[in-house]
């Protein structure tokens, strides 16, 4: 994959290929939440899903509908959902139109403390945005933000992996671990999760 010293926007573009080729190739980018006020957010993506064609466990497998549909749209957009009726989780609409495929960005190793994080989980600030609904939390990612194009300027984009991250993956100073998805009850065996190895960050390891 390309890298770059000063590392760019990921586009439309990059994001249009099958899901389990690119939720491996975002472990390392930045997820970048720009809030209303322009106050600006950014995680390191440590852990990722991916979800794709005749996948039982894809929200789109059976059928279109008013919830799934943005997942048959362009790449690059956003996909977000409601679990349990609490907890938001973002995910990455991959590969082409009409064809249902997405990431689910699972955890971030944030740079900075949102300040409305409460004092006590700042305690452990690695765990902070350590699984898909606390990451939603910690950049207030609500369904409001569903159907968003991944753009510079949105409240929400993507930037690629920088030099020294990649490098230290290309040199063995860091690993991925790939593994089966999380809390499922179909496609339980696909080894279709992807997190960065010895960060404390990540949602759950094994």
């Amino acid at each position: 994959m390309e890298v770059f010293d000063s590392p760019p926007d990921i586009d439309a573009q990059w994001l249009s290929r099958d899901s389990t080729l690119v939720a491996p190739d975002l472990i390392g980018c930045t997820l970048v939440r720009q809030m209303p006020d322009g106050t600006l957010l950014r995680g390191l993506i440590v852990e990722t899903e991916a979800y794709g064609l005749n996948d039982p466990a894809m929200h789109a497998y059976r059928r279109a509908t008013a919830r799934n549909q943005v997942m048959f749209g362009e790449p690059g957009i956003t996909y977000v959902y409601l679990i349990y009726g609490i907890y938001h989780c973002l995910n990455v609409v991959t590969d082409r139109a009409t064809v249902p495929s997405a990431v689910l960005i699972r955890a971030l190793q944030l740079e900075t403390m949102p300040d409305w994080i409460d004092p006590q989980q700042q305690l452990k600030p690695q765990r902070v945005a350590a699984g898909p609904g606390k990451l939603c939390r910690a950049f207030k990612i609500d369904l409001t933000l569903t159907g968003m194009p991944l753009l510079p300027g949105q409240a929400l984009w993507l930037e690629h992996r920088d030099f020294q991250f990649q490098q230290q993956l290309d040199q063995g100073k860091s690993s991925l671990v790939q593994t089966t998805r999380i809390g499922l009850t179909q496609g339980i065996d696909l080894p279709w999760r992807w997190y960065l190895s010895n960060c404390a960050a990540v949602s759950r390891k094994g």
